[in-house]
């Protein structure tokens, strides 16, 4: 049976072929949030490059991306735990690197509150 199994499949990916990968792939890319692109366009605008990705005001910018998504999807889903969870760690990154922001330099601490209206 294992056989007949085996050779099944291997006859199905020839008649497939490179294809199958490629609809994986766009699967995966629909279902990502965050693509490379869009952190890069984040570490831009907020960072000093695109490269810069430890710069607080580009990490502040994308941890507050993350957590709309996850604000999102926890909206959707009241029972997912782990996302809830997940998600208090992102906003504690946040407020530590926003902390360090306010005692270092309070006047990027408060452009990147005013960019990313965390306050109100």
């Amino acid at each position: 049976m294992f056989d007949y199994l085996h050779k099944k499949a291997l006859f199905l990916r020839s008649k497939i072929g490179g294809s199958i990968s490629m609809w994986v792939n766009n699967i995966l890319v629909k279902d990502m949030y965050l693509t490379s692109e869009k952190k890069q366009e984040l570490f831009k605008s907020f960072g000093t490059s695109e490269t810069d990705t430890g710069s607080a005001e580009g990490q502040i910018a994308l941890f507050s991306y993350r957590i709309s998504h996850l604000t999102e999807h926890l909206k959707k889903n009241k029972k997912d735990f782990s996302t809830q969870q997940a998600l208090i760690k992102l906003v504690g990154k946040r407020r530590r690197l926003l902390d360090y922001l306010k005692d270092k330099d309070i006047e990027r601490y408060r452009e990147i509150i005013k960019a990313l209206k965390l306050r109100k």
